[in-house]
């Protein structure tokens, strides 16, 4: 490694501070907005924080904006992971209480000086005092807090190695045994600033690496973090174990939930903002045998697409759902299995269908987005307010539209059916693997077949397949045997061979291949023959062969296309189809 030094600022220039011009640089390259750093700014004269530990606390601004613009004011390098050391440096003289309370660590002893990765680089004390301990000139570099914890978890092994005799790891891991027997000592630590801090830096790793759900998971040797990232989950660090109660106290105080309550499961919301971009975290806590485990999901307020067109439906099967939702009346379903993205097709299909001229009612478990104009009504079984209750409730209210969040059970669907045979559309979802298996799945939970074939309008069954990356996606000719196998020779009027994409792997995807999601789909359009076929009770086999014959464009041959055009992999569009 090469480390060139630090660059001095220049004394005989005017006194600039250079927190504001760091503040002012992530301004012009719009990693923050005005009005953001006007709220920090407001905030540092009642706090003892510097402007940039405020814009980091409150979200505003990434870690990694935040260190590259430091880097580019300070002329300081940025030090990555590849820069960390792989053994600890003088570890006989600098202890990892002072390294992690100065968020400061040595990668590097240089005939220069030591090179030194700082989180906070304008701390000068912390650069003199390492300075005085080892006796060398100090070179600062700039370092990305979640990478430098991560680094020092790794060379010190996530806890105090210090000698028993300084009683600092005896005393931690102490105070942290004794926490079921006292509830406000755990609610104090939980509210103490380390901890506050991790939870925080947790959240924002898990946005900028576009996580859809945090998971905290408690296990023998610590709290394991795992991220969901387009629908597969990373392995992400392992906390000490010392550190379980209190972490997961924290999102529990967040979430507004009962921290003394650790035997049974509690769900929660916390509202908050990174990188002034407001987010919902649906929270679900559960005990364990280790303790207790949080699913923390990710909601975006703003920036959720609610356009058929972002969520990946167009063509023939977009045109098919427009036709159904035109309908005055009736039941639109849209099916598939959990983690597929039912609900937010519902709501972008809810948003085409806002209007001054209709009244919508959704009855959720739980309310995922919030949308104007429309009235959302959170189910809460504990005091009886369940879905069929509640859809009962909402046919006084004169609704044009409603939607019903699942359809869970016989008493539900009766409901549903009722209100679509007296002159409302009703949207709903059903955990089935197909368009046709719902109706299936309808009959099975009783709703008789005369009163389905009469109010069923249409059924959508969708699965959510990985998108390729675009900046490192590479075609390759797919050989003539696989094509005739699939069927693929026969999409779009194929003539010569047909191209596929596959994954390479480049630092904008984090060397996955991948980046984000897109929905395939089917759209079964009810029509007299199919009607004659549920009078029949046939099975979802017969019902899928019968609206193919009518057009029905299949799952498969829609993630077909979606493979030959590049945006996903025939193995992405295979394993999501292979049990339809």
């Amino acid at each position: 490694m090469s480390a060139s030094a630090a660059t001095p600022l220049d004394s005989s220039a005017p006194a600039t501070d250079p927190a504001e011009a760091i503040a002012e640089r992530l301004v012009e390259t719009e990693r923050l907005d005005r009005r953001g750093l006007e709220r920090a700014q407001r905030l540092v004269v009642d706090s003892r924080e510097s402007l940039l530990q405020v814009l980091a606390k409150l979200g505003l601004v990434a870690e990694r904006d935040l260190a590259e613009a430091i880097g580019h004011v300070l002329e300081l390098p940025l030090a990555g992971p590849k820069d960390y050391p792989e053994r600890p440096l003088l570890e006989d003289k600098l202890s990892l209480r002072f390294l992690r309370e100065s968020r400061l660590l040595p990668i590097a002893d240089t005939p220069d000086g030591l090179v030194v990765a700082m989180a906070d680089p304008l701390d000068r004390y912390a650069e003199e005092a390492i300075g005085l301990v080892v006796g060398r000139k100090v070179q600062r570099w700039v370092a990305v807090p979640a990478e430098l914890e991560a680094a020092l978890d790794r060379l010190y092994g996530g806890d105090s190695s210090e000698a028993p005799q300084e009683g600092d790891a005896a005393d931690v891991t102490g105070e942290f045994d004794s926490l079921d027997n006292d509830v406000e000592r755990l609610r104090d630590l939980a509210s103490e600033a380390p901890v506050i801090r991790l939870v925080n830096q947790i959240v924002s790793r898990a946005v900028e690496a576009r996580a859809s759900d945090i998971h905290l998971e408690p296990s023998e040797n610590g709290l394991k973090v795992r991220f969901r990232v387009d629908g597969l989950l990373r392995d992400i660090e392992l906390l000490p174990a010392r550190l379980r109660p209190a972490v997961i106290s924290r999102v529990k105080i967040m979430a507004r939930l009962n921290i003394a309550e650790r035997r049974l499961p509690q769900d929660g919301r916390i509202k908050l903002a990174v990188r002034g971009t407001p987010l919902d975290l649906r929270v679900a806590v559960t005990p364990s045998l280790h303790g207790e485990a949080a699913v923390l999901r990710i909601l975006h307020r703003e920036s959720v697409a609610l356009e058929f067109a972002a969520l990946g439906i167009g063509g023939a099967n977009l045109a098919a759902l427009l036709r159904i939702l035109e309908r005055p009346h009736g039941i639109i379903l849209v099916t598939g299995p959990t983690g597929s993205g039912k609900t937010t097709t519902l709501y972008a299909a809810l948003s085409r269908l806002n209007t001054p001229e209709r009244k919508i009612l959704t009855v959720e478990d739980p309310i995922e987005y919030q949308l104007e104009g429309i009235t959302q009504i959170q189910v809460q079984p504990s005091i009886g307010l369940d879905f069929a209750n509640v859809l009962r409730s909402l046919l006084r209210h004169d609704p044009d539209v409603m939607m019903v969040g699942e359809i869970r059970d016989r008493e539900t669907a009766e409901i549903a059916v009722q209100a679509a045979l007296t002159g409302h559309l009703v949207l709903s979802t059903l955990h089935t693997n197909s368009a046709a298996g719902s109706i299936a799945r309808l009959i099975d939970m009783g709703v008789p077949e005369y009163l389905l074939a009469s109010t069923l309008t249409g059924a959508m069954g969708q699965r959510l397949v990985r998108t390729l990356c675009p900046d490192c996606r590479e075609p390759f000719e797919a050989l003539p045997e696989l094509a005739r196998e699939l069927g693929l020779d026969r999409l779009g009027g194929h003539s010569g061979p047909v191209r596929l994409w596959r994954p390479r792997g480049c630092e904008s995807c984090h060397g996955t291949g991948y980046r984000g999601r897109t929905t395939i789909s089917e759209v079964l359009v009810s029509n007299d023959g199919l009607r004659r076929l549920i009078l029949k009770r046939a099975d979802a086999r017969e019902l899928h062969q019968a609206a193919g014959a009518e057009g029905m464009v299949e799952m498969f041959a829609d993630g077909a296309a979606k493979a030959t055009a590049g945006l996903t992999t025939i193995e992405e569009v295979l394993k999501s189809t292979r049990d339809v």
